[in-house]
């Protein structure tokens, strides 16, 4: 069979290209669940599940936000976010207030119990890394380098991410 080349140099038969262990989307879905499990373990602790722990990091970094900056921070949509805030709220974590500057704007602001939380979260971080196996420094270059994987896929997709094409390669 003709080869064909992967960007970056890696060369494979084009019977290859549909081979799940070479579609690094199959690799990130993978290294995501993984992930999602050993949070999930980590988390119980705090009565948190992975996406609540999210939502609580934005608010512990940028504090009272609009519904709809948070879900921009965590790139969610309403329909997502609002049933993970009742949850929340429901745990006495966080308050969803109408603003009063708009009435259609509903902000979300930690309470005290929510604040509390941050202490017992610190751990959470060193623990994830610790699971890894990975340096500090290889944990950084990895984050670096998904931060690139994800705004030049973010580009592809408002350009009308390019198809068709086998040089494009597997997703």
């Amino acid at each position: 069979m003709v080869g064909a080349s992967y960007p970056g140099g890696m060369n494979t038969q084009d019977d290859d290209w549909l081979r799940l262990d070479q579609q690094i989307c199959f690799s990130l879905h993978a290294a995501s669940r993984a992930f999602n499990g050993v949070y999930r373990v980590i988390l119980r602790d705090l009565g948190l599940t992975y996406p609540q722990y999210l939502v609580m990091l934005v608010l512990w970094e940028h504090g009272e936000l609009p519904v709809k900056k948070l879900g921009e921070h965590l790139r969610l949509d309403s329909g997502t976010l609002s049933p993970l805030l009742k949850r929340l709220e429901a745990a006495g974590l966080v308050r969803r207030e109408r603003s009063a500057r708009d009435e259609r704007s509903v902000q979300v602001r930690l309470t005290e119990e929510g604040t509390a939380l941050r202490r017992r979260a610190l751990e959470v971080p060193r623990r994830i890394a610790v699971s890894t196996g990975f340096e500090a420094a290889e944990i950084r270059a990895l984050r670096a380098r998904l931060d690139e994987l994800t705004t030049a896929l973010d580009a592809a997709a408002l350009a009308g991410a390019p198809g068709g094409s086998p040089a494009a390669g597997p997703s």
